[in-house]
C-alpha cells in the first residue's frame, strides 16, 4: 500500500498517532530533519527516536541536550550513557 504524505497529514491533523509516525518515517527516509523536528514538537514520539538515532550515530550531545529539552526522555537517556562513558584521555 502506497500511502501519500497529504492523507497521512490529513489522519494526523485528526489524531491518528500511527499516521504521525508514519509522517515521521517519511521525512527520516528524505533525510528532513526539520519536518521529524517539527513532528517532535507535534508529540510524535516515534520522530523524537529517529532523531535520538541520528545523533547518537553522529556524536552530537548537544542534540541530544535539544531533544531532550523537546521531551524526547529517549534523547536523555542517551545523552547520560554517552556521558557517563569512560573518556579516552588521549583525546583531551
Amino acid at each position: 500500500m502506497n500511502l501519500d504524505r497529504d492523507t497521512l497529514r490529513a489522519l494526523a491533523d485528526e489524531g491518528n498517532e500511527t499516521a504521525l509516525s508514519r509522517l515521521a518515517d517519511l521525512a527520516d527516509a528524505r533525510g528532513d530533519l526539520e519536518e521529524l523536528s517539527d513532528l517532535l514538537d507535534e508529540g510524535c514520539v516515534w520522530a523524537g527516536h529517529l532523531l535520538t538515532r541520528r545523533a547518537v550515530t553522529a556524536g552530537d550531545l548537544r542534540e541530544l541536550q535539544r531533544l531532550w529539552d523537546a521531551g524526547s526522555d529517549e534523547a536523555g537517556h542517551e545523552l547520560e550513557r554517552l556521558l557517563a562513558a569512560p573518556i579516552d584521555a588521549r583525546e583531551g
